[in-house]
């Protein structure tokens, strides 16, 4: 593994960016300049569907059509933008540049010549996009509902490329009938055609960890290998986590430091780039509470944060056990609410997605 790089002092405002390209990501911890942060504006349950019913609502409901659809209650929405806006003027006032989508109204219906669907909402950045050193590439995310999600980030993306960045859109998934099933019923997605989720990938400089569940098949991995190029090496984690994103599972802190999951995985089934790595392991979390009879998110939601720069954290005000754990390790937190991200399936690292971070592209093997 190479030798850390140096680790700036929390309490500075970034200096301005080394690159000329408005996208510039190569981990998850590098000081942080620029990021979009996501809306709850309009945000639902879609209508019903074979796609939402398997990836989300099985365990809770009998069949497809007893699924809760239509929008959350006003009071969800207008205190989520409040909480959002606490961590926007958070970013800003240590001199991080904060985008927004635009806020769509997801009531209208669409769909192709197969389905018909309506949205979900902009809430979530992180499932939509990912950003690889200079490359942005929209993700072809397993849900109906999500399929033209990333219009909202249209007008951005086009300064991006604008400005020197590559962005390409992986191949638009065709989300047939039989794409997906149910536990016990065989694999969760069919591997007939590449889909995953931003959120299933998480960045460790030329080392890309793939997480192969409900919201990322094997096919999806491969593309984005190839798509990626040899510069880089994708890693498929297969039989870990079942559910979807892996940034509940594994948070990579800084160079050689990892905050590990400990239902869900073991120090043995890491990937070989962080098998050399200090591991801290997560403790357990403080339930937020939802305002529906079951939580939309696991309590691992709590573990969802993201990291500033290698010293410093922003985290849910609520997790002080974790909070605890961080500053026992050298790295200081910023603490802000996020009353309902059980209720709307989204944490502070799924409702946020870095753009640019100060660093160079390396190998921490």
């Amino acid at each position: 593994m190479n030798s850390p790089i140096a680790q700036p002092d929390a309490n500075l405002v970034p200096a301005p960016h080394a690159s000329p390209c408005p996208v510039h990501v190569h981990n998850e911890w590098d000081p942080l300049e620029e990021i979009i942060v996501g809306v709850p504006d309009f945000a639902q349950v879609p209508s019903p569907g074979p796609d939402l019913f398997a990836i989300e609502y099985h365990e809770h409901h009998a069949s497809p059509e007893q699924i809760p659809s239509g929008p959350y209650e006003p009071r969800v929405i207008e205190e989520t933008r409040e909480d959002l806006a606490i961590l926007v003027e958070t970013l800003e006032g240590l001199g991080v540049i904060v985008r927004r989508p635009e806020r769509g109204d997801h009531r209208r219906e669409f769909g192709t010549p197969e389905w018909r669907s309506n949205g979900e909402y902009n809430y979530c950045p992180r499932d939509v996009l990912l950003p690889v050193g200079d490359l942005i590439i929209e993700t072809p995310m397993p849900l109906r509902s999500r399929l033209f999600e990333p219009y909202a980030y249209k007008q951005l993306l086009l300064e991006y490329f604008r400005g020197g960045a590559r962005w390409i859109s992986a191949p638009k998934p065709r989300l047939a009938d039989g794409t997906w099933s149910l536990p016990g019923e065989g694999p969760a997605l069919a591997n007939d055609e590449p889909l995953f989720d931003a959120a299933n990938v998480v960045r460790a400089g030329r080392d890309i960890l793939y997480l192969v569940s409900c919201s990322g098949n094997r096919m999806g991995g491969e593309w984005l290998q190839r798509a990626l190029g040899r510069e880089y090496r994708v890693h498929l984690l297969e039989g870990v986590y079942e559910g979807t994103h892996l940034d509940t599972t594994i948070t990579l802190l800084g160079p050689g430091k990892v905050l590990l999951n400990p239902a869900r995985i073991r120090r043995e089934e890491l990937p070989p780039v962080l098998r050399g790595w200090d591991v801290l392991w997560a403790p357990e979390m403080i339930d937020t509470g939802t305002t529906w009879p079951y939580a939309r998110a696991s309590i691992w939601s709590g573990m969802n944060f993201f990291m500033v720069n290698p010293q410093l954290a922003i985290v849910n005000k609520d997790q002080l056990p974790l909070i605890r754990l961080l500053e026992r390790h050298g790295i200081d937190t910023l603490r802000v609410p996020l009353r309902h991200c059980r209720t709307l399936s989204g944490g502070l690292h799924c409702v946020t997605l870095d753009i640019r971070r100060r660093g160079a592209l390396e190998s921490y093997r």
